[in-house]
């Protein structure tokens, strides 16, 4: 029988984690020699992460805090370079469900008015959009976009999805790459951002996306500020380009108080609260104790981390 896999957790010792840990037959000690794995709770903190790597090259396994692992790139690229054997497992689908769900909300919410309305003093004319029957355009085809297509369903859109992977997905009507993505802006009536930020995907919703869609869809970004030039939206909103937007993620972030971007028009805008961090520990939790079972049995991880892609 395999002796139990010895797993640290750093730099912050989370209980919960360390509960984790031995819910998956692991056993929590401090970082040495013979430790396995590595659960590092620090999403900002890729410079002494490597530092570590390269100290303690025995670890097999480093779990990472977040489904968005841009951060660490440079920690990927160091270990390719050495060789290293560490495989790196992100959150990607843990956080699936209250994200894709802070994304419905956002896009219902924009469709019935109501960052107008919750402000209104007047009547008001009467205004809705909706999501039954519409043209749903989904950047991303990862945990995310896989659970949003499912909430999705009762509403009888017609889903595309822009992925890199171009395979059938049950839900979606059309699954293109980035070379389509001109196309399909054109027809949707709600734009989902649920990508990796990658070099192709930084920067991705400039000024002429926007002027690619029709000036009645909304577009929702719950997944890196990056991927959308923060310029470039604003002026769609105030022109009339698009009908509103939806943000869980700013570039820069946090927004600072007073930015231009907080008083444009039809725009609501969560900070970075799609998940919060009570909902993150919990579902992390449960991931750690997964893929601390896998590793002590010697199967597939979940979430595995392409070191090359970055995601």
């Amino acid at each position: 029988m395999n002796s139990p896999i010895r797993v640290a957790v750093l730099p912050v010792q989370q209980p919960e984690y360390v509960k984790a840990i031995s819910e998956g037959g692991g056993v929590h000690e401090a970082l040495g020699p013979q430790t396995s794995g590595l659960i590092w709770t620090d999403s900002q903190g890729p410079a002494e992460l490597a530092e570590l790597l390269v100290d303690f090259p025995n670890l097999r396994w480093v779990q990472l805090p977040f489904a968005g692992v841009d951060n660490f790139r440079g920690v990927f690229d160091q270990i390719i370079t050495r060789g290293a054997a560490t495989v790196f497992t992100s959150a990607k689908g843990a956080y699936r469900e209250p994200v894709a769900e802070h994304a419905l909300m956002l896009a219902l919410a924009l469709a019935r008015a109501l960052p107008e309305r919750i402000r209104a003093q007047s009547w008001g004319e009467k205004f809705a959009a909706t999501l039954y029957d519409s043209e749903v355009l989904i950047i991303g085809g990862g945990g995310i976009a896989e659970e949003l297509i499912r909430l999705l369903s009762p509403f009888r859109a017609k889903i595309s999805i822009v992925r890199r992977s171009i395979a059938p997905i049950a839900g979606v009507n059309n699954v293109i790459d980035l070379t389509d993505l001109e196309d399909a802006l054109g027809a949707a009536d709600f734009v989902f951002v649920a990508s990796a930020l990658t070099a192709e995907t930084k920067g991705l919703f400039d000024e002429d996306a926007f002027n690619l869609m029709k000036s009645s869809a909304y577009f929702i970004n719950i997944a890196r500020g990056a991927i959308v030039d923060t310029v470039a939206l604003e002026r769609a909103l105030r022109s009339g380009a698009i009908a509103g937007a939806g943000l869980d993620v700013t570039d820069p972030e946090p927004l600072p108080t007073g930015h231009t971007l907080w008083s444009s028009p039809n725009l609501i805008i969560t900070p970075h609260t799609a998940d919060t961090p009570e909902m993150c520990v919990r579902l992390l939790s449960e991931r750690i104790v997964e893929n601390t079972a896998k590793l002590h049995a010697n199967e597939p991880l979940v979430g595995l981390v392409n070191l090359k892609l970055g995601y």
